[in-house]
């Protein structure tokens, strides 16, 4: 009897988790890193922050490196 009662809960249950998922569809692998020569720093105690690519949901972008100062 308790069995018959715990099947319906139980559906609703795995019901409810599986409609919370999220499936990302698959996108092109990222290109080869692009070669930059940094500018002379503008001060002392500057690094420098390499470029790297961004998924921008539909299309990898480049973020251009830049300097940054330490801590």
């Amino acid at each position: 009897m308790k069995i018959k009662r715990l099947y319906p809960v139980t559906l609703v249950a795995c019901a409810a988790l599986l409609s919370a998922c999220i499936v990302e569809p698959a996108h092109p692998p990222e290109p080869a890193p692009r070669v930059e020569a940094p500018p002379p720093a503008p001060a002392q105690g500057y690094a420098w922050a390499k470029g790297h690519y961004r998924w921008d949901g539909n299309q990898w972008v480049w973020i251009p490196g830049h300097w940054v100062q330490g801590y």
